[in-house]
């Protein structure tokens, strides 16, 4: 399954603006990508909905953090996909299956 060309042409991908950054730096520090071509990449995805980061996103992503005891940056995300009205977080880095309000966590690999 493709979830990117999925969400594209359901025209319901979203993303935020730590999700655009994260790829960068992982890709071409991890996997050698060339940063011209992670750029185009970057700016492919941003033609999906994106999520600014904002000090009130911020705010409650540190009450997640607290709530839950996730890694403040796994609740900013999750508080992204909140504030996108999101019912789906597609990631393997949280257990699947695990709610946020009306954010289900799925694993692409499952």
């Amino acid at each position: 399954m493709d979830l990117l060309a999925d969400a594209r042409r359901s025209d319901c991908g979203v993303l935020s603006t730590q999700v655009l950054q994260e790829y960068f730096a992982a890709t071409t520090r991890k996997l050698g990508t060339d940063s011209a071509l992670a750029r185009r990449k970057v700016e492919l995805f941003a033609k999906f909905d994106v999520v600014q980061i904002e000090t009130s996103t911020i705010m409650e992503s540190i009450d997640l953090h607290r709530l839950h005891s996730l890694s403040f940056w796994d609740a900013l995300i999750i508080r992204s996909a909140q504030k996108a009205h999101c019912v789906r977080l597609w990631t393997e880095d949280l257990e699947a299956g695990r709610r946020f309000g009306d954010v289900e966590v799925v694993n692409p690999f499952a």
